[in-house]
């Protein structure tokens, strides 16, 4: 029986980076192992850079996907569909990444996924919902966290994406409407192009469109209306851990792990 593709879904951020690279080391030999990227309009320029360094360093090329009918740009999702988050989520995730990513897959592909050590509970709750969908998360089984894998990027040689270097948290788009009040005074301030755009949407759509409340009165307010406060960033230097020595010395040919190690990583072939 043949096995089963191995799909990486890479988001330029350094987890899915780490994970795809531990991936190719544990089934490259074996699988057919296909790494994937959707295009984002709105992301920072130098995800691409990021995108080309890393396709170096896994010695396979990423297949990019891009969306045709909203030209893989938030902001048309955003105007076209009438809203910007709901319910069940934000229509630009759902459209731009999801959908595309779902129509690029074969049944029985077992998709690997860049959750980290922090991230457990999503891993369970995806599977629960899943029961039918094979995924692996390397950088759980590894107990490898978000900062595990910056450092593990840097090791490598390879420079974090800009918006990691500017303090967020990850390399999403510029402006994601999951992020909360002091995210968005960070992009205020930073990429205030980028905030007026979708300040833009806001006038248009008008308030079912405002993602943020007034605590004490809970109206809802648009960006236009952000006041001052707190600037949330991710201000912590990546360290690396006991854990990342161990993962790295999965695809680091010259330090090849002692037994107890290669316990771990047979753990999760």
């Amino acid at each position: 029986m043949k096995n089963p593709r191995i799909v990486c879904q890479f988001s330029c951020g350094a987890a899915s980076a780490v994970a795809t690279k531990l991936a190719l080391a544990q089934y490259g030999e074996t699988h057919d192992v296909q790494i994937i990227n959707a295009f984002l309009a709105n992301e920072h320029k130098d995800n691409r850079r990021f995108l080309a360094d890393c396709q170096a360093w896994f010695g396979q090329e990423i297949v990019e996907l891009r969306d045709e009918k909203y030209g893989a740009d938030i902001i048309q999702v955003f105007r076209r569909e009438r809203y910007m988050k709901g319910l069940r989520g934000a229509p630009c995730t759902k459209l731009l990444k999801r959908r595309l990513l779902d129509t690029w897959k074969n049944p029985g592909d077992v998709m690997v996924f860049g959750y980290t050590a922090e991230e457990a509970d999503r891993l369970d709750d995806f599977r629960e919902r899943n029961p039918d969908r094979p995924v692996v998360a390397p950088l759980i089984e590894m107990g490898l966290g978000k900062e595990d894998c910056k450092a593990m990027i840097l090791r490598a040689g390879i420079q974090l994406p800009e918006m990691y270097l500017k303090g967020y948290d990850n390399a999403n788009c510029i402006g994601c409407v999951k992020g909360g009040e002091g995210y968005f005074r960070a992009i205020r301030e930073d990429f205030p192009v980028e905030f007026e755009e979708l300040c833009k949407v806001q006038d248009e759509l008008g308030p079912g469109s405002y993602l943020h409340r007034n605590r004490k009165t809970n109206e809802r307010f648009s960006l236009r209306d952000l006041g001052d406060g707190p600037i949330r960033r991710n201000e912590a230097l990546p360290a690396c851990s006991f854990f990342c020595e161990i993962a790295e010395q999965v695809f680091v040919p010259s330090e090849r792990p002692q037994q107890a190690t290669q316990d771990i990583i047979a753990s999760f072939r």
